[in-house]
């Protein structure tokens, strides 16, 4: 029997962990991967508070040890089911668990292009997001690929940092604001490609260039991706109110659902980094502190 359990091992997780053990909670984080999560495949972190300049997998590093060192138990497990209740029952791929609250902190992933390599070249060319990694680029030629909101927003940040920037997007027109997309036409060093996408991506160890499915082959230093996120929630899908993108529908880290509290890039948000993760985990934890001072 457990205070909390907190499903999910990336910083909004970690954090939530940390405050409750803090708080004299006896806690168990699941993560079903890589304890980080996202973060963990970054080769530099240069916008979290106190580290000036680390990689991402010392982070995540940092992370398990700061945890782990305060007595938080951290299992290598996947969650299967939640079963709420007064006592909410946890069944996981190794047993079953319960606990008073459950945090859940699954986050999202970038959605990605299905390519040979693409994994394989995360964080050795291929990234997500430009106000992470973005910096590291200048003066360079990159793509981004996509053609909504935010890839034109990521264009429009690289444009300023690179000395080329394509983006390239399978429709024929973009979907994004029309504002966006005339300040970006109005860039010398910016090329929009459209109506064809990304067939081959190029290098060995790292991505060195791109194939289009028109076979035109374009030298980059690096790739954006920015065609959409996926919200892990197929878990509670039936359990918790989920918005029409499959986001947990939460303003303040709560649900409708006593004891069950969410965190991270899971809820609906506007801004989705490392250091809001990290508020969210706090601001779980102490919601989940109060609801077991009143526990009964």
């Amino acid at each position: 029997m457990y205070d909390v359990i907190i499903i999910g091992g990336g910083p909004a997780g970690i954090t939530a962990g940390i405050y409750c053990k803090r708080a004299n909670l006896k806690t168990i984080i699941f993560e079903k991967e890589a304890i980080g999560g996202q973060i963990a495949s970054s080769p530099l972190v240069e916008n979290f508070p106190g580290c000036k300049s680390i990689s991402g997998a010392q982070l995540a590093t940092n992370f398990l040890e700061q945890a782990e060192e305060l007595g938080v138990e951290i299992e290598i497990e996947e969650v299967l089911e939640i079963i709420p209740g007064k006592i909410n029952k946890v069944k996981t791929d190794f047993g079953e668990y319960e606990s008073k609250v459950v945090i859940i902190a699954t986050g999202s992933k970038y959605r990605l292009l299905g390519l040979p390599k693409e994994v394989d070249f995360i964080g050795k060319g291929i990234a997500f997001c430009t106000s992470c990694d973005g910096a590291f680029f200048k003066g360079k030629t990159v793509a981004v690929i996509g053609g909504g909101n935010s890839a034109v927003g990521n264009a429009l940040y690289m444009a300023n940092l690179c000395k080329k920037v394509y983006l390239i997007d399978i429709c024929d027109h973009l979907i994004c604001e029309k504002t966006l997309e005339a300040k970006l036409r109005s860039l010398d060093n910016v090329e929009i490609i459209q109506e064809t996408g990304v067939k081959e991506l190029l290098g060995d160890d790292e991505l060195k260039g791109i194939k289009l499915t028109n076979d035109r082959v374009i030298d980059l230093d690096g790739m954006f991706i920015s065609i959409g996120m996926v919200a892990q929630t197929d878990l509670v899908k039936d359990l918790v109110k989920l918005s029409p993108q499959k986001y947990i529908d939460s303003e303040d880290c709560t649900t409708e659902k006593n004891g069950i509290f969410v965190a991270g890039d899971c809820r609906t948000k506007n801004i989705r980094q490392l250091t809001t993760a990290v508020a969210d985990g706090t601001t779980a934890a102490i919601n989940a502190i109060k609801y077991i001072e009143n526990y009964k």
